[in-house]
């Protein structure tokens, strides 16, 4: 049914459950593989790798005429989304740390700050704030927000910058008063 690469990826990217399968079970081993060696990390988080790296891929595969040029994409796909996971903990893991340095210590300026922001977010456009949120309260990354919105990296880094810019001149404003 499948005997050539270019049959398999191609009825993987038109989304016929059967190649998805079959692709699965053919290639976890090598993405498995890969994702240890990327990560130096445990298994459970190597299967959470490769969980995203086959939604990744089933999203995004095309026709590939053979097998080095897929597996060599392959391994791209679990490389990007291995780093994307291990930036993602790290920036938790900073949280936390801050968080934990803070302690629950009562500052009263953080609480004004926290509520001029939070006024600030209210007159933005609702758009911009999902992206800010996304970015900064979930940890996506540009490519992940880009890819579920349907807009290009570009544009979703501009509008982040933007808003952001405005959100600082709002401060620095504040602050010169």
């Amino acid at each position: 049914m499948y005997d050539t690469v270019a049959k398999l990826t191609s009825a993987v990217a038109r989304g016929e459950e059967p190649a998805v399968e079959v692709f699965y079970r053919r290639f976890f081993d090598l993405l498995y593989a890969h994702a240890r060696h990327v990560s130096r990390r445990d298994e459970s988080f190597c299967l959470d790798v490769v969980q995203d790296a086959m939604l990744r891929i089933v999203r995004s595969i095309r026709s590939v005429p053979t097998e080095p040029q897929l597996v060599a994409w392959l391994k791209l796909v679990v490389q990007s989304v291995t780093y994307d996971a291990l930036r993602r903990e790290r920036r938790r893991r900073q949280r936390e740390a801050a968080r934990s340095t803070n302690g629950d210590r009562h500052m009263p300026e953080q609480d004004e700050r926290l509520a001029w922001l939070r006024r600030e977010l209210l007159v933005l456009d609702p758009a911009l704030v999902r992206l800010i949120e996304l970015r900064y309260l979930h940890g996506w990354t540009l490519a992940r927000m880009a890819q579920t919105l349907g807009l290009s990296i570009g544009t979703i880094d501009g509008r982040l910058r933007r808003a952001l810019d405005h959100i600082r001149r709002q401060a620095q404003e504040v602050r010169d008063d």
